[in-house]
């Protein structure tokens, strides 16, 4: 694409996947993206290896200019960060770059900051919305792209729209739809600022705020005494990270995926084994688990499992 769109110069700012997404739709867009911040490269993976971050990856793909601040709190690193992209680009696209932009990174584009946040604003503010929205039962969720301000997510919103929740959405694929949701809605956005139309503000309603706090690892410890309902909410909100866990003695099993049944018993017992799964009581109802994974092993369906970790009726997982 030629004309308008490379005309307006786009910086942009975001690490994971996510980002990724929105980055790779910018650049095929046509826009003019003179530098690009991420992450410094973190290790990963058994070996722990030193690893780009996907948006560094991908800038890299593109030739882009990749600059990767540890901080942009402390003065002098902002400073040679912001003169390292040269002139101030017209507008600073932002998404999920995981460091805190203060006052003087939020004025440098002439248009401001834009935030494309996984959530139907003013509900979700904060680190983990795909998980917490999956958590909580909620029907949809969506994107809001938000003008930044120096407060957590809470910027007037430039555009919003709704994506529902599927019965059996993981983070993983709402975190796929959205991201394409996100893309396509940024590229949209960045063109109207392009043609030179002002996209009009709206305040977040006061009402409805709830925050998406950070996953920890100890939140994926299942409490069997809790509804299947609720824990199979938690499974799917948990998958691909930091996935479920549940004790089984002194050995945690991971498990993936489940389906809700109606039959009950003691919480954490074992109702029944079969090729279909492992059947687990909960405080109301239990969940069929069809996907596990033992220590030191890869994620399996329950009958290839079962062949290398035995399990029998009658068994109880731990409680915490």
């Amino acid at each position: 694409m030629t004309g308008a769109p490379a005309a307006l110069r786009v910086a942009f700012a975001g690490t994971p996947e996510f980002a990724a997404s929105a980055l790779g739709a910018i650049v095929e867009a046509g826009f003019c993206v003179p530098a690009v911040l991420t992450q410094p490269d973190r290790p990963a993976g058994r070996g722990m290896k030193l690893t780009a971050s996907a948006v560094k990856q991908l800038a890299q793909t593109h030739n882009l200019p990749v600059l990767q601040p540890a901080s942009l709190r402390d003065e002098a690193l902002r400073t040679a960060t912001l003169a390292a992209c040269g002139d101030p680009p017209d507008v600073l696209v932002v998404a999920a770059y995981g460091l805190l932009l203060p006052q003087a990174v939020l004025d440098w584009p002439r248009l401001g900051c834009i935030n494309i946040h996984a959530s139907l604003l003013p509900r979700w503010r904060g680190a983990a919305p795909i998980h917490r929205a999956i958590e909580a039962g909620d029907a949809a969720t969506g994107i809001t792209l938000m003008q930044m301000d120096a407060g957590l997510d809470t910027g007037d919103m430039l555009a919003r729209e709704a994506l529902p929740i599927l019965e059996e959405d993981t983070t993983a694929s709402l975190h796929d739809r959205l991201a394409a949701l996100g893309a396509r809605m940024i590229v949209d956005l960045l063109g109207q600022l392009a043609r030179g139309e002002t996209p009009t503000p709206t305040p977040q309603p006061a009402e409805g705020v709830t925050y998406a706090a950070k996953i920890s690892k100890a939140e994926a410890l299942l409490d069997w005494r809790r509804p299947a309902v609720q824990l199979h909410r938690a499974i799917r909100a948990f998958t691909p990270f930091p996935v479920a866990v549940a004790h089984l003695h002194d050995t945690p099993i991971k498990l993936w995926h489940a389906q809700l049944c109606a039959e009950s018993g003691a919480p954490g017992t074992i109702l029944a084994v079969g090729r279909e799964g492992v059947q687990v009581a909960c405080g109301e109802g239990s969940l069929l688990i069809d996907e596990l994974q033992k220590p030191g092993s890869r994620r399996l369906p329950a009958h290839e499992f079962l062949t290398g970790f035995p399990l029998t009726v009658g068994q109880t997982f731990l409680l915490p």
